[in-house]
């Protein structure tokens, strides 16, 4: 009798595991299934925003003949482009880490330096222009202008976007207050957005001339790297329009932080670039990779 009710107690405990186990595989299941629809819904954001940003393109080369103004549309349009990819992006770094968020950055930026043409969607190429005399201020002033209308509109689309609450990772965003991406100090932060400014630009100028088949992807490799790579202490922006568009006003960062972290940082890097490259074992290791692409 005794080994009988202990033998019930056995199989009681075991039906209890046994059941625990399969809703625990099930919540895993289900779980994971969220996870995959989530970032399929992001992805599927982000493609949305690049066809958009497709045709408006189209439309803008076929109807607007004025080649300046022409010039100030597809700005806008390559900004708002690139900060409302980046607004999901900030999603995805969030739920599925940085690394998740390195590989579509790379793809994404070889997306834009294949669609883009002439357009940067970043300010202080523009300055780089004025400082070389090959653009007037008047035009520089009012194509970063454009960049910015761009960058700072198309939240309005994200939001909207945000705000049907389609996946768990989009619930409360539309409205939720932003936090700074600035987790140094101030001039620590300005000093990490040169240097990593003044990098990129030395070395797209370089594959620019170039001209490797393979230079859009080292470009994207670089880009995606040193973003990486800063990630963590200043957000890794290395463009003032982008980082005005995705973080200005946010909580932790003042106005005058902002404008020095982003704009006074990443320009004064922008311009350091022009004479870095211009140093003589720069030019060496350009000519000396010309020649074997030739």
């Amino acid at each position: 009798m005794f080994a009988r009710e202990e033998m019930r107690k056995a199989n009681e405990i075991w039906c209890f595991r046994f059941t625990i186990s399969n809703l625990c595989i099930l919540y895993s299941i289900n779980t994971m299934a969220a996870t995959i629809i989530a970032l399929a819904v992001s992805t599927l954001y982000i493609v949305f925003t690049s066809l958009i940003a497709y045709w408006m393109r189209r439309y803008t080369n076929y109807y607007i003949q004025d080649p300046f103004v022409r010039s100030l549309f597809l700005e806008g349009i390559a900004t708002g482009e690139l900060c409302g990819a980046c607004f999901e992006l900030i999603i995805i770094a969030d739920n599925w880490g940085v690394s998740m968020y390195g590989v579509y950055l790379f793809v994404l930026t070889i997306w834009w330096s294949m669609n883009w043409e002439d357009a940067t969607a970043c300010p202080y190429t523009h300055i780089e222009d004025v400082v070389n005399g090959t653009k007037s201020v008047r035009d520089a002033f009012l194509l970063i202008w454009a960049e910015l209308v761009g960058g700072l509109a198309v939240f309005r689309y994200v939001q909207l976007l945000w705000a049907l609450e389609i996946v768990s990772t989009h619930k409360h965003k539309a409205f939720e207050d932003c936090t700074t991406d600035l987790q140094v100090p101030v001039i620590f932060g300005a000093f990490i957005e040169c240097v990593a400014t003044c990098i990129y630009r030395v070395v797209s100028r370089g594959l620019s001339e170039i001209n490797s088949k393979i230079s859009v992807i080292l470009d994207s490799f670089v880009g995606t790297t040193l973003v990486i790579a800063a990630f963590d202490y200043s957000g890794g922006y290395f463009n003032p329009a982008l980082a005005t568009s995705l973080k200005y006003g946010c909580l932790g960062t003042s106005f005058m932080e902002h404008v020095i972290v982003y704009w006074v940082g990443a320009c004064a890097g922008s311009i350091a670039s022009l004479r870095v490259y211009r140093l003589p074992f720069v030019q060496r290791y350009v000519e000396q990779y010309k020649e074997k692409t030739l």
